[in-house]
């Protein structure tokens, strides 16, 4: 059958959220209001991530990863854990997407044999962490304005980096390993910048990850300002191709926006869970809140966003998987599909935030109660992996429209 038209998960696939809900149940709830009040990013917990597994589904086996065949859905798979990590929390959901697919997902597909033996193993066990250094104050959704510079020493071969990034997932942690970051290398035979991604180990002399951000939200997950003075890594630390690290980077995104609707789907998933046993439990007027169609349609609604998310998203995921099988559809196709998940999921999870904040009452504007912390977490989806409108505008040029 089309794995297009094939949107029913597989047996195995059932089973594998079992696996991540009951990790997620067990390890993440009962200690997120804590960790969250407290700003306190887990790696223990990460690292259990790692023996779990869920760093390594889409890595081959040769670096510790799964291996798992492309018909078997690896792709599907991180989707499916990474939506049931954020159906508890969304901080350490979102850890699982940037580790594995802005952190492995560049090095597995541009590296090296050398730095994938170097840095894979310990990335695919999660032992360790790595970073993905793109965008700078000046540089969000314009990333092609990268203002950081490398230059290279002609008689070493050493690239001295110079600039800072902002936001950075992953880059700070007492487990971070390396961060991958576009620097300007040059100029292009076109008279544009030349942009190259190179690696910087954490340590690394001039390479400082500033203090962590005093987020709205997602305040379990690590994320850090870098700034770069003088830092030099030896030649080798080239990842990919000289002057295609901005494209290196943009195909990345393509993978990470349908994580982020996965991402975006557990947090629907959460408020539909929270709204059904508050409508029933909580009663007034003699009886539970559930039976007035006022709350009852807000939560029918709830759930049809659910189910077009989660279809939408793993379509998607399930075109990459053709597509890593050697078949499938166009890449042009699975960027569509991966802009369209990303965009109608992160709106509608931060839709369905404000409807549950308001089916709580006052209740859920109290911070003991999670629908609080999902409302703030919810609005970074609309932001990350690409706007709102940086995604409308791909959708609108994928049919053929001339949009600036």
């Amino acid at each position: 059958m089309d794995p297009m038209s094939q949107f029913e998960l597989s047996r195995e696939h059932e089973e594998f959220r079992r696996t991540v809900r009951d990790f997620a149940e067990a390890t993440i709830r009962p200690h997120v209001a804590e960790w969250d009040k407290s700003h306190h990013f887990p790696t223990d917990v990460v690292q259990k991530m790692g023996d779990l597994g869920l760093f390594g589904l889409t890595a081959p086996e040769e670096y510790g990863g799964a291996g798992i065949d492309p018909a078997d859905g690896p792709f599907t798979s991180l989707c499916i854990a990474i939506e049931e990590l954020g159906r508890v929390d969304q901080s350490m959901g979102v850890t699982l997407e940037a580790g594995v697919g802005l952190g492995i997902n560049p090095i597995l597909t541009f590296g090296s044999d050398e730095q994938k033996k170097t840095w894979l193993p310990d990335l695919v066990a999660g032992q360790r962490l790595a970073g993905f250094g793109l965008t700078e104050p000046g540089a969000g959704s314009d990333a092609g304005a990268t203002k950081t510079r490398a230059e290279q020493d002609p008689s070493s071969g050493e690239w001295t980096i110079n600039g800072g990034k902002q936001f950075i997932t992953n880059s700070g942690s007492s487990i971070t390993s390396v961060v991958s970051v576009t620097a300007r290398t040059g100029i292009s035979d076109s008279g544009k910048p030349e942009i190259s991604a190179i690696m910087v180990p954490a340590g690394t002399p001039g390479f400082v990850a500033e203090p962590g951000y005093d987020k709205l939200g997602w305040h379990i997950s690590d994320t850090h300002p870098l700034s770069f003075t003088d830092c030099r890594v030896p030649a080798e630390n080239l990842l990919g191709e000289r002057g295609r690290g901005y494209a290196q980077f943009l195909a990345t995104l393509d993978d990470g926006r349908v994580a982020i609707a996965a991402l975006a789907v557990g947090l629907l998933q959460a408020c539909v869970d929270l709204c059904v046993e508050y409508s029933l439990d909580r009663q007034t007027m003699g009886g539970p809140i559930g039976r007035k169609q006022g709350v009852a349609f807000q939560i029918a609604d709830l759930e049809v966003m659910l189910h077009a998310s989660r279809l939408l998203t793993h379509r998607a995921a399930a075109m990459k998987d053709a597509m890593l099988g050697g078949g499938g559809p166009s890449m042009k196709e699975f960027k569509q599909a991966a802009s369209v998940a990303k965009l109608y999921s992160s709106e509608s999870a931060v839709t369905a935030t404000r409807i549950a904040t308001q089916v709580f009452g006052g209740y859920g504007f109290m911070e003991e109660y999670a629908v609080a912390r999902f409302y703030r977490d919810a609005k970074i989806l609309e932001i990350g992996e690409g706007t709102s409108e940086i995604q409308r505008m791909l959708i609108a040029r994928g049919l053929g429209l001339p949009v600036e």
